[in-house]
């Protein structure tokens, strides 16, 4: 049967398939067989006019020197074995990765079913805050850098490992908790959990919050407590 050049991914891929299809193990195939298999099928194409990629007229000319090596009478025998023994060392070699295409494709279809978020610039999440002094978003960020230095210095009470995220909507729920019970909170005491994670997603709710109007930022003077008041 006839197959067109455009199903193989290469020469080697050629190579295998005549093998294969030979039913000869590829560590005991006779080579000067394969030769004339994948010439043959070259000149057959050459003969239907189709265009045949360089580097299967490469392979060609590997294998015809091969072929010839090996029917010279007085040619070096160690030196014709090395290259047989190289294109075959290739070819087996070739094998071991086409076999791992399948679970490649399976493992990049199981991907699929994963979203991932590139890394956003806090930058984007500035608000239209709600002031009553001079208070700037600057002045925000440099309060959260504050908390993220005290979190290195300070040593946690108790450490575990666990999987569970911490979201910005759940951060968002309980913030509005706290605010049922208290209409004026310092910037400082929204953050309990002295963990990167936990300070990340409060930090980010409290701007969502604010943007939204829900709450506003504010200092009573220049170098005060930074407040958050319900609207």
């Amino acid at each position: 049967m006839d197959i067109s050049l455009d199903n193989f991914q290469g020469p080697m891929d050629l190579l295998l398939h005549l093998i294969k299809k030979k039913e000869m193990n590829i560590l005991d195939i006779k080579l000067e067989v394969i030769i004339d298999e994948y010439l043959n099928y070259i000149n057959s194409k050459e003969q239907m006019n189709l265009n045949i990629a360089s580097s299967y007229l490469v392979m060609a000319s590997e294998l015809i020197e091969i072929k010839s090596r090996m029917l010279l009478p007085n040619e070096d025998i160690e030196e014709v074995e090395a290259l047989k023994e190289n294109l075959i060392n290739r070819i087996v070699e070739y094998e071991k990765y086409r076999n791992l295409i399948p679970s490649f494709k399976q493992l990049e279809k199981e991907r699929l079913n994963y979203k991932t978020k590139s890394p956003s610039n806090i930058l984007e999440y500035k608000p239209d805050f709600h002031m009553i002094s001079d208070l700037t978003v600057n002045t925000l960020i440099e309060a959260y850098k504050n908390l993220l230095i005290r979190l290195e210095d300070e040593k946690p009470i108790s450490t575990k490992v666990t999987k569970k995220e911490i979201s910005i909507e759940s951060q968002v729920l309980r913030i509005k908790e706290k605010f049922k019970t208290e209409k004026r909170i310092s910037f400082d005491k929204l953050f309990e959990i002295k963990t990167k994670p936990y300070i990340v997603a409060t930090f980010l709710a409290i701007l969502e919050m604010t943007r939204y109007g829900e709450i506003k930022i504010y200092q009573e003077n220049g170098f005060g407590t930074i407040l958050c008041e319900v609207i």
